[in-house]
């Protein structure tokens, strides 16, 4: 029996896609002095998980050198295409290999080749002498290295690639990617590939042929347009094939014995975290000198936040704290769950929930539809690892004997409804909702978990109890599919088991408790935060929840009549785009749309899909309809089909019969930014832009006596803009209480300000507020 452990992986950190990927997905972060600071606190971050992942591994940083490479020399139109780098992004390369090296990391920069072709030739020496490789990246080229000792991590999307993997993402296996590449070409890095070969097509050659050798052998059994494309790009197969090749036989000076942790400059960590002003990194480390333990990093991102992403709080004076403590630092406590299924066990809990300062409570319900939804069962806990459920309204053969519904909601409706008796949720509006549903008005809503991790950080993750729980005590809930099976199998609650339901729904008790005692304490640390929490979200959700249970008012006979009338429109533009393809067709399908357009008709294919198809997204059919009047007929069949179906369709559908009335759910922890956003149905989202969307809106009416108000910031972003940057011409605009998007457009349209359409003036909100997002020259042409 062998009892040596594994041997450790050899990390390799492609440094420049790390680099490149903090910079482009975070906004423009900077100290007070204005320098830009963003890239380095990105890339620190995700430094940092693997720090703490992989705190027994060697660790090696590898950055492309300046300068040109082989490539360049193979071909000078090599990444041509691509812009310089930008200043704000080069002004941080060398604070940022200063934090690397402190940080106690090796780093590489060769000169004469690319950071893809030093890692490539690392992790072959490593797997040659037995030793498992992680490279950490998001380039795809990397893919054709991996084997049985190398893997791949992309920490954007935290997926891993192994030889399964790969074969499963491309369609072909890591021996044939550089083939792969080859064919389908790269307009990011200028490769030429062969013309209308996309991924798919690729990856059918490879699968019969195996490699490209093979294929050009029968290059004459290829027919159509991708044969004769293959048959005359020879020449510059060959050479795409070259440059998508990674190198791994570079002469390095650097032995693999050379990349083990080196001790952290603690003193030239914080000369530089003062300097770039990371608060939260500097509070981490100022803890672990505390503790004695080696630097940990700020927040790890959960499965739907990148780690750049996350890496956005706290790199400023003026950004969201990123002082998050994470990944339970304490065990979890044992787990003692109980089912109450006794008058005995039930006056016990009603007595303690009696006594308790604090109680998380969760419900469980017959649907996520808060209108509609019945109580299942209820779960309680009073203190961290005991938890009880109240099985209710089970129904299943079999089911146990259960206590009665409705006098045990009678029971607890005192303590539901007394505003001295603290609760606790995650998403509690919710379950006040329920609880209305059976004639009970929650009181004493203390706390909510989920509101706490979106004050504390709102784009640390989602804040759904399954990701904060993963996230900050670094424990796997239970999934609601796992009781309940999922898609055509999915059963309702009610069906549940109710041994299963109770360990299902007191953890979701437990966990709440438990990520409130780790969530409050921060938000108490931080007076602005806590403010934010305590004197606006909390009184929001109470708002909100009689916001929604009160609805808005909906003319269903307007929108049924409208929708008829679309549905003529529709016939009609049918029969047009029937004319103008010169046969009948499906204006739903994209293949057959596909064939009309680019085969039929050789309209010019102006982008194509992932599979190498030419696109007939919304975009592409603007362009085209400039020139050409079937995609014209397509966009407005498009844009009318939309409004009949989601609006039109939808919306008398969803007036609930006994209000007369539509009941949206606002959710408050989504938006990065502290919006609202609005679901089933989107009320944030009914069209205006065209004459058809605006009769939809008048659809929404107010009872007799009343009216309906709109009240708005008046050009709020574009204020702050004029104040930050001092522009007279917009300071004085705003002087003289002009509006900016009618002045915007006159100016553009060359025409006086009184007269500028409503349309006009909307492209122009459009150019004002995307510029100030960071509108890119591409998209301000368009």
């Amino acid at each position: 029996m062998n009892d040596q452990a594994p041997p450790t992986p050899l990390i390799l950190i492609d440094g420049s896609s790390y680099l490149y990927r903090a910079f482009f997905a975070l906004p423009p972060l900077a100290n007070s002095r204005g320098e830009p600071t963003g890239a380095v606190y990105g890339v620190l971050n995700m430094l940092q998980r693997f720090l703490r992942e992989h705190a027994a591994s060697p660790m090696v940083v590898v950055f492309d050198a300046p300068g040109k490479t082989f490539r360049d020399e193979l071909f000078a139109e090599y990444k041509a295409h691509r812009p310089p780098m930008p200043d704000d992004l080069r002004g941080q390369i060398e604070p940022l290999l200063e934090a690397v090296v402190a940080l106690g990391l090796p780093v590489l920069r060769t000169p004469g080749v690319e950071a893809d072709d030093v890692i490539g030739t690392l992790a072959r020496r490593a797997a040659a002498v037995g030793q498992p490789v992680l490279i950490s990246t998001g380039d795809k080229d990397m893919a054709q290295l991996v084997d049985a000792r190398i893997t791949l991590v992309n920490t954007m999307s935290n997926t891993t690639l192994d030889r399964d993997g790969v074969k499963a993402k491309f369609d072909v296996w890591p021996e044939q990617i550089i083939d792969y590449l080859a064919l389908i070409g790269d307009s990011s890095d200028n490769i030429p590939g062969i013309p209308k070969v996309g991924p798919k097509t690729a990856a059918k050659w490879l699968g019969t042929y195996g490699t490209i050798d093979e294929l050009l052998l029968h290059k004459d059994d290829i027919k159509g347009v991708v044969g004769d494309n293959l048959r005359a790009g020879l020449e510059t197969l060959a050479l795409s094939r070259r440059l998508a090749t990674i190198r791994v036989d570079l002469e390095l000076a650097e032995g693999l014995d050379g990349f083990a942790r080196r001790p952290v400059d603690t003193a030239k960590l914080r000369e530089l975290y003062e300097r770039m002003e990371f608060r939260g990194l500097l509070k981490a480390l100022d803890a672990d000198a505390d503790s004695g333990t080696s630097t940990r990093g700020t927040v790890e991102p959960g499965a739907a936040a990148s780690d750049a992403t996350s890496a956005a709080t706290g790199a400023s004076a003026t950004a969201a704290p990123a002082h998050t403590q994470v990944a339970a630092v304490a065990p979890a406590p044992p787990r003692e769950y109980e089912t109450i299924l006794t008058d005995a066990a039930f006056q016990r809990w009603l007595a303690l929930l009696n006594a308790a300062d604090l109680t998380a409570f969760d419900t469980e319900t017959t649907s996520l539809n808060y209108s509609v939804a019945r109580i299942v069962g209820m779960s309680f806990c009073i203190e961290a690892g005991k938890a009880a459920y109240l099985p209710l309204a089970h129904r299943y053969a079999g089911a146990p004997d259960q206590l009665d519904l409705d006098r045990s909601l009678a029971a607890l409706k005192p303590w539901l409804e007394n505003p001295q008796r603290h609760k606790l949720g995650h998403h509690l509006k919710y379950d006040a909702h329920v609880l209305r549903n059976h004639g009970i008005h929650l009181a004493g809503m203390q706390h909510d978990s989920m509101l706490e991790s979106y004050v504390l950080n709102s784009v640390a993750t989602r804040h759904d109890m399954d990701s904060v729980a993963k996230l900050y005590l670094g424990v796997d809930t239970i999934k609601y599919e796992e009781v309940a099976g999922k898609g055509a199998r999915q059963i309702g609650f009610d069906q549940v088991a109710v041994e299963t339901a109770a360990t299902y729904a007191a953890e979701d008790a437990d966990v709440t408790l438990q990520m409130h005692a780790a969530l409050w304490p921060q938000l108490r640390a931080e007076p602005k935060l806590l403010a934010l929490y305590e004197e606006i979200e909390q009184p929001l959700s109470v708002v909100l929840l009689e916001m929604e249970a009160r609805g808005v008012l909906l003319d269903g006979a307007l929108l049924r009549k409208q929708s008829s009338e679309l549905g003529a429109r529709l016939l009609e533009l049918q029969g047009r785009a029937h004319t103008a393809a010169g046969g009948e067709f499906n204006l739903d399908s994209p293949k057959q749309l596909q064939q009309i357009l680019f085969e039929k008709h050789q309209l010019p294919v102006i982008r194509k899909t992932p599979t190498g198809q030419p696109s007939t997204a919304e975009d592409v059919l603007e362009e085209l309809a400039g020139d050409y009047e079937l995609p014209r007929l397509i966009l407005e069949y498009r844009s009318l089909a939309k409004l009949k179906s989601t609006y039109t369709d939808k919306l008398p559908e969803q007036i609930d019969p006994t209000t007369g009335r539509v009941h949206t759910s606002y959710h408050q922890a989504v938006a990065a930014t502290g919006r609202l956003s609005s679901t089933d149905p989107n009320l944030q989202n009914i069209p205006i832009r065209t004459q058809e969307g605006r009769r939809i809106r008048q659809a929404f009416i107010a009872p007799p006596g009343h009216v309906l108000m709109a009240a708005d910031y008046s050009q709020i972003e574009l204020r702050i803009m004029a104040h930050l940057s001092g522009d007279p011409a917009l300071l004085r605009a705003f002087a003289e209480d002009r509006d900016i998007h009618q002045a915007t457009a006159a100016e553009v349209m060359g025409k006086p300000i009184d007269a500028v359409t409503s349309e006009e003036r909307r492209s122009a909100k459009a150019l004002n507020l995307g510029l100030i997002y960071g509108m890119s020259a591409v998209g301000l042409a368009k």
